[in-house]
């Protein structure tokens, strides 16, 4: 265990932070999202919800502020303007943090965007719609 850092991240996931370099990107999905066929670093944290991991990764990893949106949910299917509850909590989170509402993303569209991810978090949240996408920024030097 490591003083400071979040206990919900674990060693291979800050590994995967730490290794992610300005403008890769990080999912955060649901337990019912096709990790395995979209993409090659899977973390599983299949007791957590997605806003709890969320929160844990945000305490690191900062949003790219060079492009207009960091973040990415996925549009629930028949019914794109409609925010689910788990995007609502996801959206909440980035909030807390000062980042802005996240980008609504077509469900095929996501899942492409999350096939060039440098690593996916599937975690155990069983609300629908619980995917978010992270854009990773730059860590400025003094």
């Amino acid at each position: 265990m490591l003083h400071g850092i979040d206990p919900l991240l674990t060693p291979d996931l800050l590994h995967s932070l730490a290794a992610m370099g300005h403008g890769d990107s990080i999912a955060i999905v649901d337990a019912n999202f096709p990790a395995a066929s979209c993409g090659r670093t899977i973390h599983h944290l299949p007791g957590l919800d997605a806003t709890a991991v969320l929160r844990a990764v945000l305490t690191l990893l900062p949003l790219d502020s060079f492009v207009p949106n960091p973040a990415a949910t996925m549009q629930q299917v028949g019914d794109p303007e409609a925010v689910p509850v788990a995007v609502q909590d996801l959206a909440d989170a980035l909030a807390e943090r000062g980042h802005p509402h996240p980008l609504s993303v077509e469900r095929f569209a996501f899942y492409d965007l999350v096939r060039s991810c440098f690593a996916i978090v599937q975690t155990g949240e069983q609300r629908a719609y619980g995917n978010i996408l992270l854009t990773k920024g730059v860590i400025f030097g003094p």
